[in-house]
């Protein structure tokens, strides 16, 4: 459980330390001017932009909120979207070109199982329904024959005594 809430609080600053990674990683790792417009203008936003749309998506889940942890499929698709975009950091030609392809559908593919996560989690459920404050309950169903109400009703009234005046 500590890992998966390690993640949890990892995904926004992951959205600022990733795309500062790229950046280090170009002056250290000495890439080019063209690599450098690369950084500049496609991967720090792209990466920024697209950690922020994944984390909203992840936070938007019921279940994120309540135990403040990620699923351990969240933990599987961030640890290999960012292993990948920190190895493009290191800027080195022989397999820079195919790690960003993969990289690229690593994160789309991350996409599409968030959305499915969300959308899994959001649908009705057959038998168990949650209130807004998480709690759950069975409900009754709907097509169950209706059987009358076969206790005794007392009714009491009150006689009405006029005030003492």
């Amino acid at each position: 459980m500590w890992l998966r809430r390690a993640f949890f609080g990892w995904l926004i600053p992951a959205a600022f330390l990733l795309p500062l990674w790229l950046l280090v990683g170009w002056a250290v790792f000495s890439a080019g001017g063209w690599e450098f417009l690369w950084v500049l203008f496609l991967a720090i936003p792209g990466v920024f932009l697209w950690q922020l749309l994944l984390t909203l998506l992840v936070r938007a889940r019921g279940t994120v909120r309540a135990h403040r942890a990620v699923s351990w499929w969240d933990v599987l698709g961030f640890t290999v979207w960012h292993g990948l975009v920190i190895s493009l950091g290191f800027f080195a030609e022989d397999w820079w070109a195919p790690v960003m392809v993969v990289a690229i559908l690593a994160g789309v593919g991350l996409f599409w199982l968030e959305l499915w996560q969300l959308w899994s989690e959001a649908r009705p459920s057959r038998f168990v329904l949650r209130t807004s404050e998480g709690v759950a309950y069975i409900p009754a169903r709907a097509d169950a024959p209706q059987q009358p109400d076969e206790r005794e009703v007392i009714i009491i009234n009150e006689k009405q005594v006029p005030p003492a005046g």
